[in-house]
């Protein structure tokens, strides 16, 4: 959606690597806005978009307009039941039929081979991955590393939003997911006791207003009662007003060790 940072210009580097040509999009989609959402305020730099992906060897690049993607008596929706309902579906109602439809047109239009996502929006990646296995898309959907400031935080368009004590504040989510993983690595194996220390970690943080943080399936994203598999670490808080996500995948190897990747 624009407001380029050293995590989208990482994707258009990982598509480099797979792919030529290389399509990137900028689009503000305002089907995955709610009504009380920042849509009118979300950062629109364009022009240093358009150069910073030039510079970082995009081939083409699509802009279409909101006119262009819904024209005059659109009415057709992409929902992923169940999947979508949850935490940021829930927290956010129709942002992941917004999400799905958006990404499908975007797919139909583009024709792509791979599609290249960050992992810091790994519930999107999931709806995305189910919609495109129901729906028998040839796309192959490529998730990518969350890449963070020095600091921690995980790259944000909205990050833009924070001042320096909010910037501050923000990094408890890092800290937090930190701290869960010293607990695993330390033995701890108990989903109720890492979801009490994850939690107590943020809301210590004055400025951080929780949402939810959960431990939940990779694929389905339903809450674990054992760690097991492969399974996510999800957080979502409010920071100075600015809303924030994180998460950690938490693997499981031999004789039940697991790693934890921030």
């Amino acid at each position: 959606m624009g407001a380029i940072h050293e995590g989208h210009l990482s994707l258009v580097r990982e598509a480099k690597n797979r792919c030529s040509p290389v399509v990137a999009s900028v689009f503000v989609n305002p089907a995955q806005f709610g009504p009380a959402e920042d849509l009118s305020k979300y950062p629109r730099p364009f022009e240093a978009d358009r150069a910073a992906l030039e510079a970082a060897g995009v081939d083409y690049l699509f802009v279409p307009s909101v006119a262009e993607m819904y024209p005059k008596g659109f009415s057709t929706s992409v929902s992923v039941e169940g999947l979508g309902d949850r935490l940021e579906g829930r927290s956010r109602p129709n942002h992941f039929r917004g999400v799905a439809t958006v990404v499908l047109k975007l797919f139909e239009i583009v024709q792509p081979s791979f599609a290249f996502f960050g992992r810091k929006d790994a519930q999107q990646q999931a709806v995305i991955r189910r919609m495109a296995r129901d729906l028998n898309l040839t796309v192959e959907i490529v998730t990518c590393p969350i890449i963070r400031g020095p600091d921690g935080l995980a790259l944000s368009s909205r990050n833009a939003y924070l001042n320096r004590d909010a910037r501050r504040a923000a990094t408890v989510l890092h800290r937090a997911l930190q701290a869960l993983r010293e607990q695993i690595q330390g033995g701890e194996r108990d989903i109720a006791r890492l979801l009490v220390a994850l939690r107590a970690s943020i809301v210590a943080e004055a400025a951080a207003i929780l949402d939810y943080a959960e431990i939940v399936d990779a694929d389905s994203f339903e809450p674990v009662v054992n760690l097991r598999g492969a399974c996510y670490a999800v957080l979502a808080a409010k920071i100075d007003g600015t809303r924030l996500i994180d998460n950690a995948l938490i693997e499981e190897g031999a004789a039940n060790t697991f790693t934890v990747t921030l």
